[in-house]
């Protein structure tokens, strides 16, 4: 692939406005200054050579202008700090398993969450685990060990921290249920831990997602349950997802949220609609499952978006039903 798209044309139609991504940020950005700034965190950033294609698990998108992996605390309040000094917009990624990036890029700063750590705080199933450690390899390991409460992570392509940020489920678990207390880092850097008690989720929903100087998630202590069909239960679900999912395909997981207000998941209503297989450019509504849509290897964001659209129009129409995004659409600038 390019290094970069160079012609792009905006979608004649885009979807509502979608929600924030995973611990999303942004300060007013200016491109020029960005240009000449100098980096006195000693941070390896990267300048307008990462695409973000690379970056997230449906493939699209084009080049940020700039780039930093962060591995521990010390190293992103460093990269945070940086950004504010240059009045650099910000946007912190775990796996970008729900995002859409656009062709043109980001204008601003993509700081990568490679804060992997995972200890065993106790024998009875108390783990505090870093915010970019693989929710999937997680769940697996707490299931191994005779725990229950997130068998269905190791179907789930993220990160820890995203997983708390969405409240992520399956299966009848959620993943506020198994949360005892989660540390987070400010806009300006500051550290903060909030217990399970101060904190209100919902479906797919998590008071992260209206917290004004949040900047990340960096660790989550999880709090699990001993049980002797632990690991039972996680290859069942496992082999259902095989069964009703496109996990071969590069997909963003499900890309609406189930309607509240119906009988039918959003999977249910896209496929009544006669939707499945529905194909925009090389985006296209799985024949497996109807809400995974799948870059079949040539898509751009303007394919996805406007396949998004399509099929919240159709579905609308047939049964009054508004569907809700679960993924997130990232605006260049």
């Amino acid at each position: 692939m390019a290094s970069h798209l160079t012609i792009y044309h905006l979608p004649l139609k885009q979807p509502t406005k979608l929600d924030s991504c995973h611990v999303q940020r942004s300060i007013s950005c200016n491109f020029k200054k960005q240009e000449s700034a100098q980096n006195s965190t000693g941070l390896p950033f990267i300048h307008r050579k990462k695409l973000l294609s690379d970056l997230t698990t449906w493939g699209i998108g084009g080049p940020c202008n700039y780039f930093i992996q962060v591995f521990n605390h010390t190293q992103l309040v460093s990269a945070l700090r940086y950004c504010n000094e240059q009045s650099m917009r910000f946007m912190i990624l775990g796996k970008g398993s729900n995002c859409l990036f656009d062709d043109v890029g980001f204008d601003g700063c993509i700081i990568l969450n490679r804060i992997e750590f995972m200890e065993k705080i106790e024998e009875s199933g108390v783990y505090r685990v870093g915010s970019g450690y693989p929710f999937n390899c997680f769940g697996v390991v707490s299931a191994n060990d005779g725990f229950s409460g997130l068998e269905f992570a190791a179907g789930v392509p993220g990160t820890v921290g995203g997983a708390a940020y969405m409240n992520a489920g399956a299966n009848g678990q959620e993943t506020a249920a198994a949360i005892d207390s989660i540390e987070i880092v400010t806009n300006e850097g500051e550290s903060r831990m909030l217990k399970r008690r101060e904190l209100n989720f919902g479906y797919r929903l998590s008071p992260f997602q209206e917290l004004k100087d949040l900047a990340s998630i960096t660790a989550v202590t999880f709090r699990l349950k001993f049980s002797k069909t632990a690991r039972e239960m996680q290859q069942e679900y496992l082999a259902r997802r095989w069964r009703t999912q496109p996990l071969g395909q590069r997909s963003a997981g499900s890309v609406f949220r189930n309607p509240s207000s119906m009988g039918f998941s959003a999977a249910e209503l896209i496929e009544k609609t006669g939707l499945k297989g529905l194909r925009v450019g090389g985006a296209m509504v799985s024949n497996k499952h109807a809400n995974f849509f799948i870059n079949c290897g040539c898509a751009t964001s303007q394919d996805m978006l406007e396949l998004i659209g399509l099929v919240k129009d159709a579905v609308n129409q047939k049964f009054g039903v508004e569907l809700k995004e679960e993924i997130s659409y990232i605006h260049p600038s």
